[in-house]
């Protein structure tokens, strides 16, 4: 009774059947009918690559549009997540993806703040890939943000956005994402807490998968 329901909108993934990964809704649904069995919030999920260029972005900007212009006609808040990539290079996780994340997921946290997409609450990555900072690296040939560089970045993701923010752990362990999360707060960041999957229940799988 004390807990809000946030309702997903999004089909899981991205269409396939072209370049840009390309977000769609649930067929099923609406965002009244979503309000009409009982969610208090909704949460879309978007991938976006702020260099992929006006021909996919603008379709991307005017989907966010619209999904906010429904939401706003039903008075449900939008919880928008933003998951960064590059649409050159599919190893996100990699070292030279790590150079481009800064610029990549503080751009886009600009993009979506603007009131035109009627955004409530922002779901966001932390800004650098934590495995690379200086002290956080398995060997200094790893390391490509010095934590100074790194604290920069989370302050300026943060002074991008006047909307509140939360965290997503985009499947760190939960060790990892404690560690994202005190180098966010040292640093600066004014983020509003977190809402996160795999990071947190991921380690209570393997006790029950035995029984």
């Amino acid at each position: 009774e004390n807990a809000g329901l946030l309702t997903a909108y999004e089909k899981t993934g991205y269409d396939a059947t072209e370049p840009g990964r390309f977000p769609d809704i649930l067929e099923k649904w609406s965002v009244r009918k979503l309000k009409e069995l009982g969610a208090d919030a909704v949460k879309f999920l978007l991938y976006y690559d702020v260099d992929e260029g006006e021909a996919v972005n603008e379709r991307k900007q005017a989907f966010i549009q619209r999904l906010g212009d429904e939401c706003k006609a039903e008075d449900m808040p939008l919880f928008l997540e933003l998951v960064s990539y590059d649409a050159s290079n599919e190893d996100v996780k990699g070292k030279e993806y790590a150079a481009v994340k800064p610029h990549k997921v503080i751009e886009m946290t600009k993009e979506f703040s603007k009131p035109e997409y009627g955004v409530d609450v922002l779901k966001l990555e932390v800004p650098v890939n934590q495995a690379y900072v200086e002290g956080f690296a398995d060997n200094a040939d790893d390391v490509v943000y010095s934590k100074a560089e790194a604290a920069k970045y989370y302050k300026e993701q943060s002074d991008a956005t006047d909307l509140p923010f939360i965290f997503l752990s985009a499947g760190v362990s939960a060790e990892m994402f404690q560690d994202e999360l005190k180098f966010a707060h040292e640093a600066g960041s004014k983020f509003n807490g977190v809402l996160c999957g795999r990071a947190t229940w991921r380690n209570s799988i393997e006790p029950f998968a035995g029984e």
